[in-house]
């Protein structure tokens, strides 16, 4: 193995991106950029404070969680005390994946709520998550910053409509939203309203992140602490003490010498902590040109179909035939971070934290905004309202045929991501990865819009994107809109695309079967 380099929890080999890393320390602690994070210098990023000064609540929200934690526990138990045996968090990007996070890592109930998350505008998702939930002893929970994104509205109303019981409803929200102000009006259970300086990829470790948690039977006070923990290791301006500065230094490192494929390697015990990472890294990170690009839930392979683009992070227990170090003596980077218990992601949230802040510094951009999210949002109202047309696609085979060493390929899929056509992705997504060399991301719709999207657009223009959208065979309406939830999703995937072709993006729509098609072809001619 080559030597490694080691900093609180974390163990690195590198191998030629070493002097690489070294350097980017150097400036790192020139820079005194840690200190500069913890005292909320926005100079760190931007000459300009917007979108930074108001956007750094997370660095002491711990604080916050400790004055909430009589009024979370009260909730929770009289929920139970009340019969309410379900829960359903009904959000978007940073709203959800942490309950997300919560709902497959850890069991729910005993204790607690059986735990939901409804994040997707896929008719089959939200007739399915609404028919597993006993009506009469479910909490719905819509969590929403600012109270107006599109499909929680949506998930509300369509809830409402079928119970319309106040005492079954709450909300967590930032202060002074619409979303907020309903709640109010038609006398919800609760009104959570989270500090307003904390942007949504950010607020795992905030009411948005915790109360759900919370309500899951989670002892959601003991993530507080393990962060609590890791507190003076963070704000060492010493890397190998502070694994905030290693890892965001390795981030920025790895893109600076073209090694921007972040793969995440996790623990089957906390896979879908790779979800909310996604969105953490994605989205800070890809813009003006430049990001990280995470791989998520990709199945290690062999070490020769991954080329000279990847950084590979291990995150716990990675029990795999393969092993990590047939990636190390082949050249590849390879950091691993211990995880002791599930619990410990509360550690690892504020560990992540802090290195997406950093690797933002190295990259010179502001990891706090996401310019170019509200374009497909746009786009979408726009189709919606009939006034934009899609583009048209290339075939296939010449799209795929645009990809280079260094490129990605990402596949977006608006369909049911526990349906069959999702699982067939799935595979023709490794298949794909071996087949053309390039890294492979696979992601479901409309999640993907408020995770990945940013980058998609405002990184590097080294994706190929490939849209693949399920029909629909049962719809459903949407009470007080004129479109059905089915509709909303074709609109959703058209504005993405219209935004990805109005960049100059390599993108199209098309078939599970053009894809199996297209694969059939390389198998006979090579890529």
């Amino acid at each position: 193995m080559n030597p490694s380099r080691t900093t609180t929890g974390i163990t690195a080999h590198l191998g030629s991106m070493g002097d690489r890393f070294s350097s980017v320390l150097t400036e790192l602690g020139r820079a005194d950029a840690v200190s500069r994070l913890w005292n909320r210098d926005y100079t760190l990023w931007s000459p300009d404070p917007t979108e930074i000064a108001d956007r750094l609540g997370w660095l002491d929200v711990l604080d916050d969680m400790e004055t909430q934690r009589g009024r979370i526990d009260d909730f929770v138990a009289r929920a139970r005390r009340d019969g309410l045996t379900h829960c359903v968090v009904m959000g978007m990007g940073g709203s959800s994946l942490f309950p997300e996070v919560v709902a497959r890592s850890f069991p729910t109930g005993g204790s607690g709520l059986n735990l939901h998350v409804l994040d997707s505008t896929d008719p089959a998702v939200v007739g399915r998550v609404i028919e597993t939930v006993p009506a009469e002893h479910t909490l719905f929970v819509a969590s929403s910053k600012s109270g107006g994104t599109v499909e929680t509205r949506s998930h509300l109303e369509y809830c409402w409509e079928r119970i319309a019981d106040p005492s079954r409803f709450a909300v967590i929200t930032d202060p002074g939203s619409e979303l907020g102000a309903l709640a109010r009006e038609r006398g919800f259970r609760e009104v959570f309203e989270n500090r307003a300086d904390i942007g949504g990829r950010f607020s795992a470790l905030s009411l948005f992140g915790l109360v759900p948690a919370a309500l899951a039977g989670l002892d959601w006070y003991a993530l507080v602490e393990r962060a609590r923990d890791l507190e003076v290791a963070l704000r060492s301006p010493d890397p190998e003490v502070n694994p905030g500065l290693f890892l965001g230094g390795l981030m920025g490192a790895g893109v600076g010498v073209g090694r921007d494929k972040l793969t995440l390697v996790m623990d089957p015990t906390v896979e879908t902590f790779a979800l909310w990472l996604e969105q953490l890294v994605a989205e800070s990170t890809g813009k003006q040109g430049t990001g990280v690009v995470p791989v998520v839930e990709e199945p290690l392979g062999p070490a020769d179909v991954y080329g000279g683009d990847r950084l590979f992070v291990a995150v716990g227990a990675v029990d795999h035939p393969l092993g990590l170090e047939a990636l190390v003596a082949t050249g590849h980077p390879v950091a691993h971070m211990t995880l002791d218990a599930p619990l410990d992601l509360g550690a690892h949230v504020l560990v992540w934290e802090v290195a997406t802040a950093i690797a933002g510094a190295v990259l010179a951009v502001n990891p706090f905004d996401q310019p170019n999210v509200a374009e497909a949002k746009e786009a979408t109202n726009r189709v919606l309202a009939g006034s934009a047309l899609r583009p048209s696609s290339p075939p296939l085979t010449d799209l795929l045929g645009t990809l280079r060493p260094g490129d990605y390929l990402s596949i977006h899929a608006y369909c049911d991501p526990e349906g069959e056509t999702y699982e067939a992705l799935a595979g023709v997504r490794l298949e794909l990865r071996d087949r053309l060399g390039v890294a492979v991301t696979l992601s479901p719709g409309p999640r993907f819009l408020h995770s990945t999207g940013q980058l998609h657009k405002g990184g590097a223009p080294s994706g190929v994107f490939v849209q693949v959208v399920d029909t629909d065979v049962v719809d459903v309406s949407v009470p007080g809109a004129p479109w059905t939830f089915g509709a909303l999703k074709w609109a959703q995937a058209d504005g993405d695309l219209i935004t990805l072709g109005a960049h100059g993006l390599r993108a199209g729509r098309y078939d599970l079967a053009d894809l199996v098609s297209a694969l059939d072809h390389l198998h006979r001619v090579g890529p």
